[in-house]
């Protein structure tokens, strides 16, 4: 018996068709197998950036400027390069700069690191103060900060050295943690 081979032409095109489904089920099912890769990297990068932030009452409370500002996705935090936060208080400005410092989400927590310094001038209600420390933690909207690196701080002619340290400028207090050592000049007679 001999058999048209003309006959056979739809059965080798469903054969071909069949395995190249089976092929493209086996690849693709695959690559639901591969873990997904996270970001790692910034997906936002800006140059000369600046960020002010204002009370209830639209007073200009803190101005943040950088030379660089990357935002990463994997934990939505913001890394400032070279920052500058200035805060306006009752008592005048206070500039707070470090290397960098990288930004919570929301903007409620600056954590400043790489030679911070915050510095605020002398105005007629107090002496100017000076404070170096390696990190520092800010809260902008709370005026508080911290940082349980050394510090050394300069109000006036007097010095302070400590292991830490503790501000609030809401409620005008700072406190230096640890050992401290000390040195104010002697009090004029008659102030």
């Amino acid at each position: 018996m001999r058999v048209d081979t003309w006959r056979l032409y739809p059965v080798i095109a469903l054969a071909v068709l069949a395995g190249a489904s089976a092929w493209l089920e086996r690849i693709t099912r695959e690559d639901d197998l591969v873990p997904g890769t996270e970001q790692s990297g910034p997906d936002f990068i800006a140059h000369d950036t600046r960020v002010v932030g204002f009370d209830g009452a639209g007073q200009q409370r803190y101005e943040l400027v950088a030379a660089r500002l990357e935002h990463f996705p994997a934990d939505s935090t913001t890394r400032l390069h070279q920052p500058r936060l200035q805060m306006q208080g009752e008592d005048g400005a206070t500039l707070i700069t470090a290397r960098t410092a990288d930004v919570s989400p929301g903007g409620e927590q600056v954590d400043l690191a790489g030679e911070v310094r915050v510095r605020r001038p002398e105005t007629a209600a107090s002496l100017a103060l000076a404070l170096d420390s390696e990190t520092l933690t800010v809260w902008p909207d709370a005026q508080r900060a911290r940082t349980d690196s050394p510090v050394v701080m300069t109000r006036g002619a007097g010095r302070a050295v400590a292991q830490g340290m503790r501000a609030d400028n809401l409620f005008g207090t700072l406190e230096l943690i640890g050992e401290v050592s000390a040195t104010m000049p002697p009090r004029r007679q008659g102030s």
